[in-house]
């Protein structure tokens, strides 16, 4: 049996383009990890800053990285984005927010607001970036769900909803795009020490029961999602998507946190 490339070149990245959208947090860290590998990236968040600080962070690195406002929510700047930035191999998504109140308490607009950032959002950059894609004939699409698309707890009904549809989304597009030589692919991260999950670090006792659902005993850190998404975006995932890829410390393969005398 023989290889079609070096195994040595699985992961790597160089010649291609990659657009992160979402720079804070998982997205910067991502951002930093695809330009290690060889990937031109493109740094595209709401806020002009954010992409601005994570660009400077790879070019100072020397990396090569560029920056833009994009806000998925609105779309015309979705499909001016496309069309101004033109084509890309790797177009990751990270952007989501979070309401974490029960479904008694949620108004219609804060079901409204996670729902247009994390559902609608997610949306468009499929239609629109997937078009791209599909025209030249080859990309990979990564979008961060969450393993709330499949477990839920009390609080998180809406943001569970959005999450739940992101990955049917995904494997409608997937299943769309697939024929053009376009892949389309999910990560779920378990809990990743952000600034979306800051008000659970705060309080200690909600902390330690996120760090023992994993069967790592730990929260995740932000760079521990690098390796997945590089994977997915490189010629070493070639005959993958559609897929629903798991990076949750074991949260979901374990049955709760006892261990019983066997």
């Amino acid at each position: 049996m023989s290889f079609s490339k070096p195994l040595g070149s699985l992961f790597d990245l160089h010649g291609q383009r990659a657009l992160v959208i979402g720079s804070g947090g998982i997205g910067g860290v991502v951002a930093q990890g695809l330009a290690a590998y060889g990937a031109e990236v493109i740094c595209a968040d709401v806020q002009q800053v954010t992409a601005d600080e994570v660009a400077a962070t790879i070019r100072a690195s020397n990396g090569r990285a560029s920056s833009r406002v994009l806000d998925v929510t609105d779309e015309s700047d979705v499909r001016r984005g496309a069309a101004e930035i033109g084509a890309v191999d790797i177009v990751v998504l990270t952007a989501a927010t979070n309401v974490r109140k029960r479904i008694a308490n949620l108004t219609l607009d804060e079901f409204r607001k996670v729902e247009q950032l994390n559902l609608e959002g997610t949306f468009l950059v499929l239609r629109e970036f997937g078009a791209v894609m599909t025209e030249r004939g080859r990309g990979s699409i990564i979008v961060f769900s969450s393993i709330r698309a499949k477990v839920v707890e009390p609080g998180q009904g809406v943001y569970a909803a959005t999450k739940a549809g992101v990955l049917q989304l995904v494997r409608a597009a997937a299943a769309e795009m697939g024929p053009a030589g376009v892949r389309v692919n999910v990560i779920a991260p378990g809990v990743v020490d952000t600034a979306l999950t800051a008000p659970i670090k705060a309080d200690a006792e909600w902390y330690d029961a996120y760090a023992q659902k994993s069967v790592l005993g730990r929260w995740a850190q932000p760079e521990e999602l690098v390796g997945a998404t590089v994977f997915l975006a490189s010629p070493a995932s070639s005959y993958v998507t559609g897929t629903y890829l798991v990076v949750d410390g074991g949260w979901l393969a374990a049955d709760g946190r006892f261990s019983p005398r066997l």
